[in-house]
C-alpha cells in the first residue's frame, strides 16, 4: 500500500490533456522565446522544435515549462513535420517562434478547426507596422499566393505560418517537403484531399533577432525556389 492510500489522500490527477498542440520551429530565437511562451492562449500547449540553436533556446524554452523536441535535420519543414509527429492532441497549430506572431491570437485559426467549421485554417498577416513585412517578401508571397489559387482554387492571399488544422489528418496528407516548400505543400495536398481551408486576419509584427527567410533578399529568394519546387513537384 503507498503512502497516499494509507493516508487515505487523494493521489494527484494527471495534468489536463491540451486541447491544441503548438508546433513552434526554433532557430536561435531565445531573444523571442519568454515573449512567445508567455502569451500562449490556455489550453495550448507550446512545443519548441529546436533546429539547431547556439543560443541556448532549447535550455531556455525548457525553463519557461515547452515540451522541446531536437531535430537535427535542418530545415523549416523538417523542424515542423518533427513537432507534428510529436504533438499527440487532436489539433495543431504552427506558428513562428521570432515574435512576429502573437500566440493570443492562435484561436483565430484553431477555433473554427475545433468547431470542425474548417479543416485548415491559415492566418492572413496583415502588418501591424510598415517595417514589419518586407516589401521583397510581400511581393514574393502575393506571387505565391496567385499561384496557389490558380492551382488549388482556394481562395487565399497569404502563405502564412500561423495555421491550424487536425493532427491525424495532417499526418495522413503525407508532407514530404523539409525545406521551405512545407507550408506550401501542406495547403496543395490538402486542396486535392477537398479540405474545406479558410483564411483569418492575424497581425504582423516586426520580428526579434536576425531573420533567416523573409527579412533577406537571399532568404526570401531560397524560400521561393523551394516552393516553386514543391508546385513543379506535386
Amino acid at each position: 500500500m503507498d503512502a497516499a492510500s494509507f493516508s487515505g489522500a487523494t493521489p494527484p490527477s494527471p495534468p489536463p490533456s491540451p486541447a491544441v498542440d503548438v508546433v513552434l520551429p526554433c532557430l536561435d530565437e531565445a531573444g523571442a522565446l519568454p515573449w512567445v511562451l508567455a502569451r500562449m492562449p490556455s489550453g495550448y500547449r507550446a512545443i519548441v522544435v529546436d533546429n539547431g540553436s547556439t543560443d541556448g533556446s532549447a535550455e531556455l524554452a525548457r525553463s519557461l515549462g515547452a515540451v522541446v523536441v531536437d531535430e537535427q535535420a535542418r530545415g523549416f519543414g523538417a523542424a515542423c513535420h518533427a513537432g507534428l509527429s510529436a504533438a499527440t492532441a487532436p489539433v495543431v497549430c504552427f506558428c513562428d517562434c521570432d515574435a512576429s506572431l502573437d500566440p493570443a491570437e492562435l484561436p483565430y485559426v484553431a477555433d473554427p478547426v475545433l468547431a470542425g467549421d474548417a479543416d485548415l485554417v491559415l492566418g492572413r498577416r496583415r502588418p501591424a507596422t510598415l517595417g514589419a513585412w518586407p516589401p521583397h517578401a510581400r511581393v514574393a508571397n502575393r506571387v505565391l499566393a496567385r499561384r496557389l489559387r490558380a492551382r488549388t482554387g482556394a481562395r487565399l492571399h497569404d502563405l502564412g505560418p500561423m495555421r491550424a488544422a487536425r493532427r491525424e489528418d495532417l499526418l495522413g496528407l503525407g508532407l514530404a517537403d523539409r525545406r521551405s516548400g512545407y507550408p506550401l505543400e501542406m495547403v496543395v495536398r490538402a486542396a486535392e484531399a477537398q479540405w474545406r481551408i479558410r483564411e483569418t486576419d492575424v497581425r504582423y509584427l516586426p520580428r526579434t533577432g536576425r531573420s533567416k527567410v523573409t527579412g533577406t533578399v537571399r532568404g526570401t529568394i531560397t524560400a521561393v525556389r523551394d516552393m516553386s519546387a514543391v508546385l513543379a513537384r506535386v
